[in-house]
């Protein structure tokens, strides 16, 4: 269950886990086929690469900052 205030990297955090799981879960045996689901291409674990990709290029930190304005200063 999730708290109602979590941070964003918290969040992204239990997605992360939850896709490993997801992915341990539902590897190929010896067949090829998903144990789970019993697929040659196993749609739980496509989902998870996705979550895993997504979540791996999201930069949840600010951009830098720009320099300040020296304008009003003397």
């Amino acid at each position: 269950m999730t708290a109602p205030l979590l941070s964003l990297a918290q969040i992204r955090n239990r997605l992360i886990l939850t896709a490993r799981w997801v992915l341990r879960d539902h590897r190929p045996g010896p067949d090829g086929r998903c144990p789970v689901c019993r697929t040659a291409g196993c749609p739980a674990a496509a989902a998870a690469r996705d979550v895993l990709r997504a979540a791996t290029e999201v930069q949840l930190w600010s951009a830098p900052t720009r320099p300040a304005d020296d304008r009003g200063a003397k």
